[in-house]
């Protein structure tokens, strides 16, 4: 099968409203592809979604309708291949035409022919225009109400920060501890020929998605998670021995951090309100080797009713994902504004019930995927405003981590940071009850 016929049978699949990083982990599962291959319709499917206003937009202006998907999926393909890709314009519609003919006959692929060659011929042009006419919501494909929200908010850096969220994600690989050690990982790393493209502490960032089908993943050696997340965890520092809540805790890589940081001692809580994803994390811990954790299902709002007190809490608050757009571009469409301030209040109902059981010198960390303010310095700012006995900890990042400190001391890993996923964090005190 071509490549691309591959690309537009799993985009089929993802407008039938699959997640695109599950379809996409269970399509290559299937299907004995060359690393080149992976790779090309990887870039190729996200791609696809990242952009698809600006494609839909493309082709509106030049279609009436589009009955058949597959002619929709290899248009925007291959617009996005000569817009967004060091391809050969040419070579580009030649291919899609070619296979419209196979597939349809050529009074179709004489449509693709046109669609493409008028498209090539204005697109420089489109894209000067759209830029001088305050259109970047539509060139870089973003809602209108998003593109106003960054811009009322970053302001200059409007347009740095829309371009570093469609930017193509790498692969990131934790070494747990517990199990093995980041020399023994680096060897493995040469053994399968994979380039390091960015180290923090014990997360990997990586070139291959192959490491996922080796015996030390499925063993527990090593985990898939980001820097961001992992940070987030190690900066609580819980201490061996200690009690401890993550708040929100599926599917329990944080939870690992925490664990691995204690040594596998004292007592971890590991909450969550659902009870199939407690399954989840009791499954994940018991490959990693932990054993100090206990899942519970519980809303972390009431973790006040509950009558423990705890030495330090995770709170990686429920939110709007806005910081991890380059992992899970459809998150992008199907939120809004409304949903942002919702969660706003969800998170904050979150945090206040963890200050409650707090003990006296005892730290939270609180921590977000997410790039607006009302979910992270708004919110930190009313609650030391509601708890004057909470103080604000100085946090320091690795050097080759990049982003900024807020008014308070929270610290946003931002549009600055290449590789790592956007995030917030900030650790808090109680300094008294």
């Amino acid at each position: 099968m071509n490549i691309k016929q591959r690309v537009i049978e799993v985009l089929n699949e993802f407008e039938k409203g699959k997640y695109s990083n599950i379809l996409l982990n269970e399509y290559f599962s299937k299907n004995n592809l060359s690393k080149g291959e992976r790779g090309f319709i990887t870039e190729v499917f996200y791609g696809v979604i990242r952009n698809d206003i600006y494609l839909n937009y493309q082709l509106e202006k030049r279609t009436k309708s589009i009955k058949k998907n597959w002619i929709k999926n290899l248009l925007k393909i291959s617009i996005y291949q000569a817009t967004f890709m060091n391809s050969d314009d040419k070579g580009v519609a030649w291919e899609a035409t070619e296979l419209t003919k196979k597939k349809f006959g050529v009074p179709v692929s004489k449509f693709v022919n046109g669609v493409l060659r008028s498209y090539l011929r204005d697109k420089d042009e489109e894209i000067k225009n759209l830029k001088n006419e305050d259109k970047l919501d539509i060139l870089y494909s973003y809602p209108r109400w998003f593109y106003d929200k960054i811009k009322k908010e970053y302001k200059e850096n409007t347009e740095s920060i829309l371009i570093s969220l469609k930017k193509i994600p790498y692969l990131s690989i934790r070494v747990n501890k517990l199990k093995y050690s980041e020399s023994e990982f680096e060897a493995l790393l040469k053994t399968l020929k994979i380039d390091i493209i960015k180290k923090v502490d014990t997360v990997y960032y990586i070139d291959s998605g192959i490491i996922l089908h080796t015996p030390e993943f499925k063993e527990g050696k090593i985990i898939a998670q980001d820097g961001s997340s992992y940070l987030a965890a190690k900066i609580l520092n819980p201490l061996p021995g200690e009690k401890v809540v993550d708040t929100c805790s599926a599917p329990g890589s944080k939870t690992a951090v925490l664990s691995e940081l204690m040594k596998n001692t004292g007592e971890i809580y590991a909450l969550d309100i659902h009870q199939h994803k407690i399954k989840i994390i009791d499954e994940n811990l018991k490959k990693l080797g932990i054993t100090n954790v206990k899942a519970i299902k519980l809303d972390a709002r009431k973790l006040k009713e509950q009558g423990q007190k705890f030495d330090k809490i995770l709170v990686d608050a429920p939110c709007s994902g806005y910081g991890v757009l380059r992992k899970k571009p459809e998150a992008l469409y199907n939120k809004n504004m409304a949903n942002v301030k919702e969660l706003s209040a969800l998170q904050y109902e979150i945090l206040e019930s963890a200050a409650c059981t707090l003990k006296v010198e005892g730290e939270i960390v609180y921590s977000t995927c997410t790039i607006f303010s009302e979910e992270n310095t708004d919110n930190i700012i009313k609650f030391l405003n509601n708890h004057k006995n909470f103080s604000v900890l100085k946090i320091s990042l690795p050097e080759n981590v990049n982003g900024h400190f807020d008014c308070i001391g929270g610290f946003l890993i931002d549009y600055k940071e290449e590789i790592l996923d956007n995030f917030y964090i900030i650790k808090l005190r109680k300094d008294f009850e």
